[in-house]
């Protein structure tokens, strides 16, 4: 069982996703602690400087599934883990 997990799923403009995707990028460049916008509240992220990140893309019964997935390690700098 994770920590904490937060999914959000909803229909959005291309408007609204290029805005959400745009706040999300901003925040990832500033790193250090980012806060978003998730509709109802907020999520404060700390951003370190180094991300693993895995892209996606899939089409499935003319569909297509896009995933953008970032990861990072929670621990402190100079942490050993």
């Amino acid at each position: 069982m994770s920590d904490l997990e937060f999914e959000q799923k909803r229909t959005l403009s291309r408007t609204e996703a290029a805005d959400q995707l745009e706040a999300l990028a901003a925040a990832i460049r500033r790193g250090g602690q980012a806060e978003l916008d998730l509709g109802p509240g907020k999520l404060t992220l700390r951003i370190p400087d180094e991300l693993r990140t895995e892209l996606e893309v899939e089409l499935k019964d003319g569909e297509i599934e896009l995933e953008i997935e970032m990861s990072w390690r929670t621990g402190q700098p100079g942490d050993d883990d």
